[in-house]
Order: structure tokens, then sequence, then C-alpha cells
């Protein structure tokens, strides 16, 4: 049984995970869907406000967080190498730092950063717009399965 102050880490780690994993599935079940359905400079504006805004301190630190804490738990468990739960933690902090972190670094950010130079009322940009929406969910999609699938590795770790 995972203990003290290992626990509470593997613990934090869990919950981050699942709350990031919330932040990312209303995006896909809702907001994006919401946003498609604007005409695409409305869709444009409003998506590159959103954007803007989703940089805060209370989201950072959760999304950055769960990051953080995988890596310790990671780096702790490489060095105590526990006789439970040794791959479910592993494969929790892979999932949220790879699937998570990473697809936001690797693909999310990079259509965020093309769309805050659109011209919302340019002609062109109501195509760019449908492709961004399309591509942007479908990677997030992967972020809300990871997410989910860390918190739940983390869980059963301890478990």
């Amino acid at each position: 049984m995972i203990e003290g102050p290992y626990f509470v880490l593997v613990l934090l780690g869990a919950l981050a995970s699942g709350l990031v994993a919330g932040a990312f599935i209303a995006f896909s079940t809702f907001v994006m869907k919401g946003l498609a359905a604007l005409p695409p400079a409305q869709g444009i504006a409003a998506m590159q406000s959103i954007n803007v805004a989703a940089v805060t301190p209370g989201f950072m630190a959760v999304f950055m967080g769960a990051a953080g804490l995988s890596s310790v738990v990671a780096v702790v468990t490489f060095v105590l190498w526990p006789d439970e739960g040794t791959v479910e933690i592993l494969l929790g902090s892979a999932l949220y730092l790879f699937g998570s972190f990473g697809v936001t670094i690797a693909a999310n950010v990079p259509r965020n950063d093309a769309l805050a130079k659109l011209d919302p009322q340019a002609p062109q940009s109501a195509e760019k717009w449908r492709t961004y929406v399309s591509e942007w969910t479908r990677w997030n999609h992967i972020r809300v399965g990871a997410s989910l699938a860390s918190a739940a590795s983390f869980i059963l770790a301890l478990a």
C-alpha cells in the first residue's frame, strides 16, 4: 500500500488529471460545437478570446501542476520502486505527460497560435476556421482520453 507523502502526491496527480480531463471534455462535447454553430467570424473571434482567457493562473496551475506532479511521481516511483502500483503510476504519469501535456504543446497550441493570427472578417478565414475546429477537436479528444486514463491509472495504483 502506498502511504505518506507519496500517497498524497499520487492522489494529487489523480485529482489534477481528472480536473484537466473535465475541462477538456467540456470543450469536446459542447464548447466547440457551440462555437462551430456560430457564423465563422463570430466563432473565430470567440475562440481567440477563449484562448487568451484560458492562460489564467487558475487553469495553468491545474494544467501545469498535473504535469509537474506526474513528473515528480514518476521520478519518486523510479527511486522507491514500490511493490505495488508501480506500473499504474508510471502509466498514469506517461499518459498525462505525453497524451495531455505533450499533445497540447505539439498539436493544440500551434493551432491556437495560427488562429490568433486570423482576421475573423477575412473571407479565407471561414475555411481555415472549419479546419481548425475539426483538427483541434480531434486532438482535444485525445487529451480528454489521456487525462482521464491518467487519473484512472493513478487511482488504480492507490487501490
